[in-house]
Order: C-alpha cells, then sequence, then structure tokens
C-alpha cells in the first residue's frame, strides 16, 4: 500500500496488484483513500468471457464507463445493453449487476463511487461490505 499524500498522482493499472472479485471478475483499485482521496474512489474491473456479478446495492451514487467490450447493465427487471465509452448512473440502493455479453471476449469497465465510505450490499444475502475492504482480500 502506498502513503496517503496530497500531491497529484498517476495511477498505473498495469502496476497494481488486481484481486479476485469470483465468478470471473477480477478488481484493480485505483483513486483510493490511501491515495489521498476525500470524496469519491474509482478502479477497473475486467470480466472474463461470460462472467458476471451478483445483484447488489450500494450506499452512495455510482458511475460505470465500458472501456472496452460488450455489456449488459441489469437492474429493477431492465437490461441495458453497452457499447464501450458507455457511462451509466446509478443511484444509492437499486438493485444492479454487470454481465459480460461475449463468451469469448474479457469486458472491462471503469467505476467511480461517489463517497470514500461506499459500500456493496449483495441482494441475495444482504451482506454489506465496504468497498475498500474488498482489495484486502
Amino acid at each position: 500500500m502506498s502513503t496517503i499524500t496530497r500531491e497529484p498522482a498517476v495511477l498505473r493499472p498495469d502496476q497494481i496488484d488486481a484481486h479476485d472479485r469470483g465468478g470471473g471478475a477480477r478488481t484493480i483499485p485505483l483513486v483510493q483513500p490511501d491515495t489521498g482521496a476525500t470524496c469519491f474512489i474509482n478502479g477497473i474491473t475486467e470480466f472474463g468471457p461470460g462472467a458476471k456479478i451478483p445483484f447488489h446495492s450500494h450506499n452512495c451514487e455510482e458511475s460505470v464507463m465500458l472501456l472496452s467490450g460488450h455489456a449488459f447493465l441489469d437492474y429493477e427487471g431492465k437490461t441495458q445493453e453497452l457499447k464501450p465509452l458507455d457511462t451509466t448512473f446509478i443511484p444509492p440502493n437499486i438493485s444492479h449487476r454487470f454481465r459480460n455479453m461475449s463468451e469469448t471476449e474479457p469486458m472491462k469497465i471503469f467505476w467511480t463511487y461517489a463517497s470514500v465510505n461506499a459500500t456493496r450490499t449483495l441482494t441475495e444475502t444482504g451482506e454489506t461490505r465496504p468497498i475498500a475492504a474488498e482489495r484486502k482480500v
């Protein structure tokens, strides 16, 4: 872990350890509190072919940009197809998930949460965890 800084920083995803999210997804944390962030956090999640993450919600606003591949965003019984550079806005407490619609190609998203204290609550179990704790798994 780097030391907390209030200086500008350049973060290089290819030099940051990713952690396995399960289900064929892995996350690279970028701007985080230990980088010096006080208002938001962000990172990249990579999905293998056909991968999806479980339905979940957050305690704050989230925005996701599809960097590469093709994806589905599922929420409230609806499905939206995403192509590269499509960007989502998801209000707090809305159950949703992202899926890689390709069975052969990877997919990559860039996410931002509007709080350094963002949490993820799994819809199926009700389990809640801080997003920041996930990178320590």
